[in-house]
């Protein structure tokens, strides 16, 4: 196989593709990132058989992982939307924080819900609030859709019990899990405010492809505001696996607050993602006074329907990031770039560089605070304080950037309606000035606390 320098050619081509086939060309979303990988495989010379391997796993693990997330949190979001359900969810988040700030909002919301759930899944879970939200507001779904992924982004990188940074902490030797928390918590709040006023530029000045006919379609459904479900009813089906989900990771802190018995069995069932959201379109089916033809097979088709595009191209996109990290594009760029002297800035190098060329935050983390931990006493980075920042220089890096090898977003772009020009001008460049906002906020913190 290729190695060395010619593998970061491979890199650069294959975004230059994406971005040209997918933007200039209008090729198909799926078959554009199927073709990369299948190119970026010939290009460095791996064996034949293990092309399509590598293309079938990465699809595969992601629809392990996330698969069904994005199923169950589809359903769950059009029983919101044809229930009226995301009509009292808007009007209720508006009364609280004003006709004037969605976005503001939405960002909250990130902030405070991806710190036990995973981004993926807690912009799914969202993403029928924020379509409500936008309808309501007359703000732009794109400006919605990016301050609610900037504020989930946020603290999915630096806050535990969240897996990324959890591991990380554990590499690096960082025993006090509850520091790691609370300076995760502050590192995530500029980054959050970064991502809220990146989200303001798209206000009025970007338009996602199914926006108008949303719209349009929103105008035909009048809902009786006598008819509308109960404020708790209407979240419920969001809040409750969002509960769920952070028990379970409670459940699971190295002190065990619920024993090691039944209950914390119990609780890692009901708070797995899957089972959670299962329990979610449960409490959706609440939000309807009969479960007729119409709902149980109409509702459920178009769910499903919907579903099954966001499903291959967020699969097809870890095709295309699994076979970039078999061609070890990764490890050669941590390598070389584990060489140079840069103080608390190196993880944050490497992070990033890692998180460009695979696709995946967690896999950014857990590997360069693997790469990091010998190298923190030569850096001077050996006390319990400078551990916990180096996790959060780590954590910062590895936001940069999210582009059409990552997961996330394809979640983003696909539940937005947006094309895959404006989720570059958006996401990407967003999640670039979130990860730069929070290295220098954490540098700043190492002037004072290292």
């Amino acid at each position: 196989m290729v190695t060395g320098p010619w593998l970061l050619v491979i890199l650069a081509v294959a975004i230059a593709f994406i971005i040209l086939s997918t933007a200039r060309w209008k090729l198909n979303a799926f078959l554009a990132l199927l073709l990369t990988a299948y190119g970026v495989g010939l290009a460095a010379r791996m064996p034949a058989k293990d092309i399509a391997t590598n293309i079938n796993a990465g699809f595969g693990g992601l629809m392990t992982s996330i698969g069904l997330v994005i199923v169950m949190g589809t359903i769950i979001g059009v029983f919101l939307e044809k229930s009226g359900a995301a009509v009292k969810m808007a009007e209720t988040v508006l009364k609280v924080v004003g006709e004037k700030r969605p976005g503001l909002a939405m960002s909250i919301i990130g902030y405070i819900v991806s710190i036990p759930v995973f981004c993926d899944s807690g912009f799914v879970i969202l993403s029928s609030l924020n379509k409500a939200l936008a309808r309501r507001s007359g703000v732009s779904l794109v400006a919605l859709a990016i301050a609610l992924s900037t504020g989930l982004y946020a603290t999915h990188v630096f806050v535990p019990p969240t897996p990324g940074p959890l591991a990380a902490a554990a590499n690096l030797k960082v025993e006090n899990l509850a520091l790691v928390i609370f300076i995760g918590m502050i590192v995530a709040v500029p980054a959050t405010i970064a991502g809220y006023l990146w989200s303001r530029r798209f206000d009025k000045v970007f338009v996602s492809t199914g926006e108008a006919g949303a719209a349009a379609a929103a105008e035909k459904v009048e809902f009786d505001a006598k008819n509308l479900p109960s404020a708790w009813a209407a979240f419920a089906p969001i809040v409750v696996p969002i509960v769920l989900i952070a028990l379970a990771s409670v459940a699971n802190f190295p002190s065990a607050p619920f024993g090691k018995g039944l209950a914390q069995v119990f609780l890692n069932f009901i708070g797995t993602p899957v089972t959670a959201l299962f329990i979610g379109v449960g409490f959706s089916f609440m939000l309807v006074k009969k479960l007729n033809e119409r709902v149980l097979s109409g509702w459920m088709g178009e769910a499903l329907k919907s579903a099954a595009t966001i499903l291959i191209i967020t699969g097809a996109g870890g095709s295309l990031g699994k076979m970039l990290a078999a061609t070890n594009i990764g490890a050669y760029l941590g390598q070389t770039l584990s060489q140079l002297h840069m103080g608390i800035f190196l993880p944050f190098v490497i992070s990033a560089a890692l998180k460009t060329a695979q696709g995946s935050s967690t896999v950014a983390l857990v590997t360069t605070s693997a790469l990091m931990e010998p190298l923190l006493g030569p850096l001077g980075l050996a006390s319990t304080i400078s551990r916990v920042l180096v996790v959060m220089a780590v954590g910062a890096g590895s936001m940069v950037v999210s582009h059409a090898n990552d997961s996330y977003f394809w979640v983003v772009s696909q539940f937005s309606d947006m094309d895959v020009s404006t989720a570059y001008r958006a996401q990407t460049i967003g999640t670039l000035i979130q990860g730069i906002t929070a290295i220098l906020t954490v540098f700043v913190l190492t002037l004072f606390l290292h």
